[in-house]
């Protein structure tokens, strides 16, 4: 079964990057409150940017990576679309 990274755009303009195997389901949890505590009062959530990665372990180990970008380099990414960065931790 499929992983995702994500990325949300808060409504004060920070970025929160997470991982979920259903986006939709995730992002409604996050609208309700009951997702993670970064998110709590800083809606309205936008998500700006998913990535498919095969299984969990790999969610994780790119969720690692994308949240060591700069600001700047997260922005090239969603600018981009779906993207590679080199992993956080080299592949087995």
């Amino acid at each position: 079964m499929p992983w995702y990274v994500y990325i949300l755009r808060c409504g004060d303009g920070t970025l929160y990057t997470g991982i979920t195997d259903d986006v939709e389901r995730r992002l409604a949890v996050h609208r309700t409150g009951k997702g993670a505590k970064y998110t709590r009062g800083r809606g309205p959530l936008e998500l700006v940017y998913t990535e498919q990665v095969p299984d969990r372990s790999a969610a994780l180990r790119r969720e690692a990576a994308v949240k060591k970008l700069s600001r700047k380099e997260k922005e090239a990414l969603i600018g981009r679309g779906q993207g590679r960065i080199p992993p956080a931790v080299p592949p087995d």
